[in-house]
Order: structure tokens, then sequence, then C-alpha cells
């Protein structure tokens, strides 16, 4: 007779006593910060003119940002020195206006290659910008576009999901962008018929924006709705709810759910088709009203198993805190990725260098650094926040590393190897990068 485990040995499996390396190897941490890192998921300033960046807080109801992003952290002191020339005191008393003008003489100066400055300062060769559209300073080889499609998957009228503030402004954002996808094309709505929607509108458009230089597409769904896409709605249900309330009005619920599990399945096999990876939030959101709830990594089980959808490079940015550890499972799937964007901001170096531990002891070609490097305030921009994250990165990546050698698990020489892994190679090969 078989006997399965009981729960507790699953656990103990699942999540190994880890304690936390308390020093890292000194020469390796030399090595590692020399490395010049690919930057797998960031949002650079300055952002096109009229623009709406999606990650940009003050576009959101306000909220207090963990401590580590707060102004008074004390790792910023260093950040401000390095980047502006601006030394704060000790004791906290900054003068904000005195750092305001450092940085905007300091951005004045470089102009243009003011982004590829900072990139140079954070030890950053290539970084991989969310946006609409790239800004200026952002169109050079330094910066590698991914794509917004999000708001592909939201045709029709989205007044019922307009939950609270917070879902109100990110629908009102895709929305915008959307009718700004249809101008292109000369529309001034959408396409009556679903087969005209994505055959006529979303592929051309997806094959136009890979044209423009676009190496990867976004999708941040989290934000409205769970992750809980099904790969099993047929076309023609989805087409008759489409063509039902493409004129207007505000679609059943229930029905509109599957309508979008319809495209996001489309756009998914298409980005496989043109070889654009396809990065996905999972894990915690920004926000006072974010639904954690729908954002596990876990509900992506059946679009990751999806036999049509294994030619499609799926990346999972942020590796899905809180319970990112646990990403190692999905990391086992051939066409799946994850990065250590946020974690450097949202938690603590030594933390931060078990989760990464667990992933790098089961698939270490499977993980990539990362920044989401934006802008929070004047004191607090994407440059002081790109570089607390590649900092603190850096330094869990090398805790982690010395913790395997020290156990015996790996030898100096792949400890090494791995590092230039996490930080370049992994995501050249995710990205096709040369």
């Amino acid at each position: 007779m078989i006997r399965f485990p009981t729960l507790a040995l699953l656990v103990a499996f699942a999540a190994p006593h880890l304690s936390a390396q308390q020093a890292p190897d000194p020469a390796l941490l030399r090595e590692i910060e020399a490395i010049r890192a690919i930057d797998s998921h960031a949002h650079p300033a300055p952002y096109p003119a009229g623009s709406d960046e999606k990650a940009l807080p003050d576009s959101l109801p306000p909220f207090a940002p963990p401590a580590r992003l707060r102004p008074s952290n004390p790792e910023y002191r260093e950040a401000w020195r390095l980047l502006w020339g601006y030394d704060a005191p000790a004791d906290g008393a900054m003068d904000v206006a005195e750092l305001r003008r450092r940085r905007e003489r300091t951005t004045r100066e470089h102009g243009a290659g003011h982004p590829a400055w900072v990139l140079d300062q954070l030890g950053i060769e290539t970084m991989l910008a969310n946006h609409p559209v790239l800004g200026a300073g952002l169109v050079t080889p330094r910066f590698r576009w991914v794509w917004d499609v999000n708001p592909v998957l939201f045709p029709l009228d989205n007044s019922a999901a307009k939950s609270n503030p917070q879902r109100t402004g990110d629908f009102a954002h895709d929305e915008a962008l959307l009718r700004g996808f249809l101008a292109e094309q000369h529309r001034s709505a959408i396409p009556p018929t679903l087969r005209g929607y994505l055959d006529d509108f979303v592929t051309p458009l997806m094959a136009e924006r890979k044209r423009q230089g676009a190496i990867s597409v976004k999708i941040y769904a989290a934000y409205e709705r769970s992750l809980d896409f099904v790969p099993d709605v047929p076309e023609a249900e989805a087409a008759a709810t489409y063509k039902r309330w493409a004129g207007g009005g505000v679609p059943d619920r229930a029905a509109y759910k599957r309508l979008q599990d319809f495209i996001f399945h489309r756009v998914a096999r298409e980005s496989g088709r043109l070889g654009m990876p396809v990065q996905i939030h999972v894990g915690a959101g920004a926000g006072p009203w974010f639904f954690n709830s729908g954002a596990s990594q876990f509900l992506l089980d059946p679009v990751l198993n999806d036999p049509t959808l294994r030619g499609t490079t799926f990346v999972l940015v942020h590796g899905g805190l809180p319970f990112a550890a646990a990403t190692r499972f999905l990391l086992g799937k051939p066409n799946v990725y994850t990065d250590l964007s946020s974690q450097g901001f949202l938690t603590s170096p030594r933390e931060m260098s078990m989760v990464l531990r667990t992933w790098l002891s089961a698939f270490p070609e499977k993980v990539m650094f990362g920044t989401d490097a934006y802008p929070l305030t004047t004191t607090v921009g994407w440059e002081e926040v790109g570089w607390l994250s590649a900092r603190s990165g850096r330094r869990a990546l090398a805790l982690a590393l010395t913790g395997m050698m020290d156990d015996g698990e790996i030898s100096r020489t792949r400890a090494s190897e791995i590092a230039r892994m996490v930080l370049r190679d992994n995501a050249r090969r995710a990205y096709g990068l040369p």
C-alpha cells in the first residue's frame, strides 16, 4: 500500500530550514560588484511628454511606501553622495532644496545622456525599460523596450470592475492607452467582431511594436483582476461575448472575465511566435487597494502548463513576494524565468539572500537580476531606487553564494559562474540579447 507523505514532511521538503548567511565572502562580493549587469525590469525616467506611467505612485491614491523607500532611509546618504555630490548630515536633517538643486544641475549637465550615465553609476550595462513609449534619453542600446500590452486585455466597458479608487485609476490609464493604440490605426472604436479585434488590430499592433524595437511585453493584470486565466475558453463563446457588448453597455462580469482569458492566451501565443517574452507581475503590488490574493504566481499554473504556450517565455517579475521562495517550483517549467526586481527595496539583503538561495539551489539558470527602479519623489527618484536595489541585490547574491560554498553545495569557481549567470547570462538567453 502506498502511503502519502504527511503534511509535516511535505512542508519540510518544500521549505528547507535555512539560516541567513552572516557575511559574504569578501573576494566574491568584490567580483560580483564588478560585473556589469543586465536589469530585467525597471521603469527609468524621463518619460515622454504627456505620458501617464503606470508605475508612478503619484498616479495611485496616497499610501505610505515601505521604510526602505522613504527618504529617511540612511542608505540613501551614500546614493546622494555618489550621484549628486550631496553629503547629507548623519543626523538626518537634510537640506532638501540643496539636494534638488544638485540633482537638477547634474541632470542638466548630462542632457540626453543622463539615463546612460546613471546606469554607469549603478554598474548596469543594459536596462529593460517598461513603458508605453520610450522617452528621450532611453532610445539607446543601453535601454531595451518592454512594451505594456496589458490594455488590449480589456476592450469592453470596465465600469463594473472599478471597485475602488485604485482600480478606477488603473483602468482609466489602460483605457486611455487602448484609445491611443486604436488611433495609431486610425480607428475611433474597437472592431465589431473578436476576429477583427485580434487579427486586424492586436496582432498587427504587436508586430509593429517589435519592429519599433520592443523585445518583450508586460502584463500587469493583477492590478485589475485575478491572475486565474483559464486556457480552455471556446472561441465561439468569447466571440459571442465580444460581439454582444462591443458596441457599448456594461458586460456580464463572468462572461467578460472569460473573454479576457481568451484574449490573454491569444496574446501569449502571439508573443511566443514573435519571440517576445511575456513579463507578468506576480506577488505584492503597490497601492492601498491592491488585491494580493489575486496576484499569486500559482494562479498561473494553467497558463504555464498549457501545451500551446510552451513556445512562449514567461518572466515572473518580482519573484512572487511574499511567497517568493516557492517560485522555485515554477522555475522547473522549461519556459519560466524570474527576477529579483523590487525585492531589493521591499526586503533586506539578508532576507533576499535566503530567497535567492532556494532559487539558486534548484534552477540557477532561471534567475535574473532586476531593480524595478522607478521615481518616487524629487528626493528619491528612479536613480536612488535603482542604486538601492542594485546594491542590495548584489550583496544578497554574495550572501547566498557564500552560504552555498560554506555548506559544500558549490565550489568557488561555480559561485563565480552562477553570479555571472544571474547578473548577465540568464537575461541574455531569456530575452535573446546579443
